[in-house]
């Protein structure tokens, strides 16, 4: 047996698989090519399918976007178009509708149909790029349709509320408030009867038209200047109602007041009644129920022609009214109560009638803020009662003595409520010993000396007191302000006073007086007037600012300047008169004798009458001092003149001596402090204690008609009373002006020295 072995070599088996694997590649080739095949065909007809699309289609689509937007632009042409006709058709139908309304006076749908009418005409115009010619028309129409409109309300109104007035050019008075009056229609027509009230239709109609408020405000006018303001500021006026068969008419009457002011109880019932009858027949009326689409209450007339008049009311009836009932004494104060109740039901009273609402207005408050009103009130009227009486004369004048005072108030005595509590004092055993002075000063010693002060000033003063009285009564800030107000007085007495009589003080000297003893009379209470009210005041006040004693040295610098100022004026005329004198130099010749002895009589003139001007009116120690001073001032300047003469010949030092003496008999009797002559032989005794130079004087004329040796020994070697005088210049002065040059004169000159 034969065994048959094949074999196979590589590149053999590479062939195989190659045809293997085309064989497995060629059938997906073959689908492959047929797939492209198909693409291409759809491919193509894609692009035949585009080309139609964009060459056919896309044409017809342009043209049909093109036709789409004419005609939508055509569709809202006649959208505007046909709502333009819609609104010329509203207000031909509005203004058809007014007309007939009007004639039928159905006031308030005739305004409503013209309000529908002026917002259809507002609505075209108010379409941009569309303008119509007949709008202008529609325009024009509707203006006088409303003024139409108006004019037959105005004539219903004037129906309804008729005025009465005095004539135009009189001023408004008393006289001529009496003929004003004020008619109300009570009774509408039975054609008005159908169409409703007529108040409510033609006011309603008026809201309707926005000319509410215009002829509201005419009326509210009419009614404060002609009723309401009358009524307050004339007490005498008394309202009244006349009723007929269709009209009610308010009227005036005049009655004879109690009073020069009326009292707030009274003004708010006449106020009230005025009120209640416009509310009954005229204001009692809604006036938006007219107005569509309102949630709000209805307002009503009186509402608004109390919004429109209450300030002004309450303004005038605060200040003609409630201030003029203002107590002027807090012991009043508690009666007051009684003016705010009545104020608070007169505002209840408007509030249910609609006029106020529910707010606290400034009527009430002012009533109730009574105590500083009070106070306010107080202050002020003080401040002008002293005011005047400083303006007031001031020749008009009291005496005052230490035994009279101002009339004190009478305080209570201190209690428990007292700010300081008075310490009680220990009673002192029988055994102990009286430690007190045996010598005691007397009743007057802290006294103001007698004199005269003006009337005036003695008011001023009593005002000052009682209304310090008032502050013990008063609330803390009442309290303060009053006491504050008399400080004011006296600060205004130093600036008014002075000023306001500045020429009289200056030119008359009893006035210069008299304002000095008022000065000091002042200043002499305001030591102890703070003292007195200490304990009876506010706390505030008790701790050491309820003085008045800061204001004395100026009232007393404001007296003593015052009347220094006028003896400067007395000094400067009595030099002026000396003047002309002519030194009193050769008294032999007649004329010089005469012109000296002429300026001494215009002296002692001008003396005596001032003696008499202030005779009874200063102090009997100021008297005497100022006529002291005086007369000290023309014997000083007599003796400065003499002593510098060089010479003096013997008929000179006679004529010289004979015009001295004429001062030394008649110069005391310028001292008359007192009107009884009796009285005044005691200061005119006491010449020397008031006259500085009066000894000076007398040893003067002893010199003028002694010898050598006589002055010698009044001189006694510089103990002698011509040394107590003179200065030995001035006696060797005189010596050779009166002796000639001889070994005597010499001896003598030796000797003084």
């Amino acid at each position: 047996m034969s065994v048959s072995v094949t074999v196979i070599s590589p590149q053999g088996e590479v062939c195989t698989m190659i045809t293997k694997k085309y064989s497995e590649f060629l059938p997906g080739m073959q689908s492959a090519e047929e797939l492209v095949a198909r693409v291409d065909g759809l491919s193509r007809s894609v692009d035949l399918l585009r080309a139609g699309v964009e060459n056919e289609v896309q044409r017809d689509l342009t043209v049909a976007v093109a036709e789409f937007t004419e005609l939508k632009q055509q569709l809202e042409q006649d959208t505007l178009v046909l709502s333009i006709l819609k609104k010329l058709q509203e207000f031909d139908t509005a203004l058809k509708e007014y007309n007939t309304a009007l004639l039928e006076k159905r006031y308030i749908e005739a305004a409503q149909q013209l309000e529908k009418a002026r917002s259809s005409l507002k609505t075209l115009e108010s379409r941009k790029g569309f303008e119509l010619k007949i709008l202008k028309a529609l325009r024009t129409e509707l203006t006088v349709q409303t003024q139409n409109m108006l004019y037959h309300l105005g004539e219903e109104w004037q129906k309804l509320a008729v005025w009465k007035l005095p004539p135009s050019k009189e001023t408004i008075g008393p006289e001529s408030v009496m003929h004003s009056e004020l008619h109300l229609c009570t009774l509408p027509s039975k054609e008005e009867e159908i169409a409703g009230p007529p108040v409510a239709s033609v006011l309603q109609a008026f809201a309707v038209l926005g000319e509410l408020h215009t002829k509201l405000k005419t009326f509210g006018k009419l009614l404060l200047k002609y009723i309401l303001k009358p009524l307050i500021s004339y007490p005498f006026l008394q309202p009244f109602v006349e009723e007929q068969s269709d009209v009610v008419i308010l009227k005036f009457k005049s009655e004879k007041p109690d009073l020069d002011h009326s009292s707030p109880v009274e003004v708010f019932d006449k106020i009230k009644f005025i009120l209640e009858v416009l509310h009954k027949y005229l204001l009692n009326v809604p006036v938006e129920q007219c107005v569509e689409d309102k949630k709000e209450c209805r307002v009503t007339l009186a509402e608004l022609l109390g919004d429109m008049i209450w300030e002004e009311l309450s303004d005038c009836l605060i200040q003609n009214c409630l201030v003029n009932s203002i107590p002027t004494n807090s012991s009043k104060l508690e009666q007051y109560i009684e003016v705010i109740k009545s104020t608070e039901e007169f505002e209840k009273a408007l509030k249910k009638m609609q006029f106020l609402k529910g707010d606290t207005t400034d009527l009430l408050k002012y009533a109730r803020n009574v105590n500083s009103h009070f106070a306010n009130k107080k202050c002020q009227d003080v401040i002008v009662a002293a005011r005047n009486l400083m303006t007031s004369e001031i020749h008009n004048t009291v005496k005052i003595t230490p035994d009279s005072s101002v009339a004190l108030p009478k305080l209570p005595d201190p209690g428990s409520g007292d700010h300081v509590k008075m310490q009680k004092t220990s009673k002192l055993p029988n055994e102990m010993v009286n430690l007190e002075n045996d010598s005691k000063l007397s009743q007057y010693t802290f006294s103001l000396p007698t004199c005269r002060i003006s009337a005036s000033v003695e008011k001023l003063m009593e005002l000052a007191y009682q209304t310090l009285l008032e502050t013990t009564a008063s609330t803390d800030q009442c309290c303060i302000q009053l006491f504050y107000s008399v400080r004011n007085i006296f600060q205004l007495f130093y600036d008014v006073v002075p000023t306001y009589h500045k020429e009289n003080l200056q030119k008359l000297p009893q006035l210069a007086a008299i304002h000095h003893n008022n000065c000091m009379y002042i200043a002499h209470h305001l030591l102890t007037m703070g003292h007195q009210f200490r304990y009876r005041l506010t706390n505030i006040l008790c701790d050491g600012a309820a003085t008045f004693v800061d204001l004395v040295p100026g009232f007393r610098r404001l007296g003593m300047e015052c009347f220094l100022a006028q003896m400067r004026v007395q000094k400067g005329e009595i030099l002026e008169r000396l003047s002309s004198a002519r030194n009193f130099s050769n008294m032999d010749d007649e004329e010089n004798y005469s012109a000296a002895n002429k300026a001494i009589r215009q002296v002692l003139h001008q003396l005596k009458r001032l003696g008499k001007v202030w005779q009874d009116v200063l102090p009997v120690n100021v008297y005497c001092k100022a006529m002291g001073t005086l007369l000290n001032t023309a014997l000083s300047e007599i003796v400065t003149r003499i002593v510098a003469l060089e010479d003096i010949s013997a008929e000179d030092a006679d004529r010289l001596y004979s015009l001295c003496r004429i001062m030394v008999e008649e110069g005391p009797q310028v001292f008359t402090p007192l009107p009884e002559e009796d009285k005044n032989k005691k200061y005119q005794e006491e010449v020397p204690v008031y006259v500085q130079k009066w000894m000076m004087f007398k040893e003067l004329m002893i010199i003028l008609q002694a010898n050598l040796q006589e002055i010698v020994d009044q001189w006694a070697d510089g103990k002698g009373p011509l040394a107590a005088e003179f200065s030995p210049a001035e006696v060797k002065s005189l010596i050779r002006a009166l002796f000639q040059n001889t070994e005597r004169r010499a001896a003598a000159l030796a000797k003084i020295k």
